[in-house]
């Protein structure tokens, strides 16, 4: 049984979660243990955070190295390891500098006023505000919070930071309807995770994007769910042939240890100076450690074409199971940010998935969130596929 005085230690933790009701204590791969030993299948990633599973060695070895050497540094130093991350991190996108942090959130807040301090450097007074599009999620900051376009997330938060316009995702009149004279920037997820693993379609993004360049708004892609591989590529933005000005990075940069990066092309980043932004512990060594053998690890191996093979294989039969279930409406995304669409509430099936030592979550009330580390195994993807497919098969027999 758990610990119960631990568990009442809890009381002293704000209630901002609704949590399940699993300890965690350890992890390796793609499995965790409990405080009572039971093991489980994550298909969460730390919700596409641990894109390599739970403490990958490679990231583990260098972390070990750093906590010997220096954890902390001010940025009014130099930090070797920052310049190492940039450059690799710009040497696999299309961007020239990067600015770090320490979570996504703080990455798109960056994200929004570099692109307000480079409207301002260049006299662009007359754009006031920045574009975002319905059941999108960009954080829990003020103005993230703001940027995101879900009453839901909005409700006791009033007044909201202003200057943010919204805008139906994937509608191609309303793009159309957007007044690009008046924005700064478009901010957008090419696959929103929150909002119930929804896709752009990619004519409907490149248009976007022409609009975008056509009239001088800067386009901002959130990457901080869909980066370091998790569809199939490093960065989403690659499945879509555009190149933005702006990315934003986090989750799944330090595999578990809390970083955050926004990329920007080089006539963007140039309205950074010091003093008009900062971060006490953004780019700290240990993080900046962190980052660097993930990337390392991402770049090296064979990961990526590990996404593209494994994901085609969980999508096949994800499909084969929609034909001959009737609760899957849809099963949709991308690499391995996939999202099953049921005619019920999930909740339900997430239990009884986390009943049989698996770990899944939902997008939505309807929508199945399944989030499988990066470089998990064939054998992994058949124990989730023939445990959801029995926990359906009883359901429907039930019925």
């Amino acid at each position: 049984m758990p610990d119960t005085a631990s568990m009442n230690k809890l009381s002293a933790v704000m209630s901002t979660y609704s949590r399940f009701p699993i300890t965690v204590t350890k992890g390796k791969g793609s499995y965790m243990w409990d405080d009572v030993g039971e093991k489980y299948l994550d298909y969460t990633s730390g919700i596409a955070t641990c894109n390599l599973g739970h403490c990958p060695d490679s990231v583990q070895l260098a972390l070990h190295e750093q906590v010997d050497q220096l954890w902390h540094s001010s940025n009014l130093y130099h930090i070797p390891q920052q310049t190492q991350l940039a450059e690799k991190l710009t040497g696999v996108s299309c961007f020239d500098q990067a600015f770090f942090c320490n979570s996504g959130a703080e990455a798109n807040e960056a994200a929004i006023k570099l692109a307000k301090k480079y409207t301002h450097d260049h006299q662009l007074s007359h754009k006031n505000q920045i574009v975002s599009f319905t059941s999108s999620f960009h954080g829990r900051t003020g103005t993230t919070m703001a940027a995101t376009a879900q009453s839901k997330i909005h409700e006791g938060f009033a007044p909201l930071t202003p200057g943010f316009h919204y805008c139906e995702f994937n509608d191609q009149e309303a793009i159309e309807g957007i007044d690009y004279d008046t924005t700064i920037a478009v901010i957008l997820e090419l696959i929103q995770g929150e909002g119930g693993v929804r896709q752009a379609n990619k004519e409907w993004v490149q248009t976007l994007v022409a609009n975008c360049k056509k009239h001088n708004v800067l386009v901002i892609i959130d990457e901080i769910q869909t980066g370091m591989g998790r569809t199939g590529s490093m960065f989403a933005y690659e499945h879509y042939d555009i190149e933005p000005d702006i990315i934003t990075l986090a989750k799944g940069l330090g595999s578990g240890i809390p970083v955050g990066a926004m990329l920007a092309k080089q006539h963007v980043s140039q309205s950074f100076q010091p003093g008009t932004h900062g971060s006490t512990f953004g780019g700290n060594p240990l993080a900046m450690t962190a980052g660097i053998a993930t990337l390392n690890t991402l770049t090296a191996g064979h990961i990526l074409a590990n996404v593209v093979q494994l994901s085609s294989i969980l999508f096949k039969e994800l499909e084969k199971m929609k034909k001959s279930i009737d609760q899957i409406e849809e099963v949709r995304g991308l690499g391995f940010l996939i999202g099953i669409q049921f005619s019920h509430d999930v909740a339900p099936i997430v239990k009884k998935l986390r009943d049989k030592n698996i770990l899944c979550l939902i997008a939505g009330p309807k929508v199945l969130r399944i989030l499988p580390p990066l470089n998990t195994t064939e054998v992994e993807i058949n124990v989730f596929v023939t445990a959801l497919k029995n926990i359906l098969t009883d359901q429907e027999d039930a019925s």
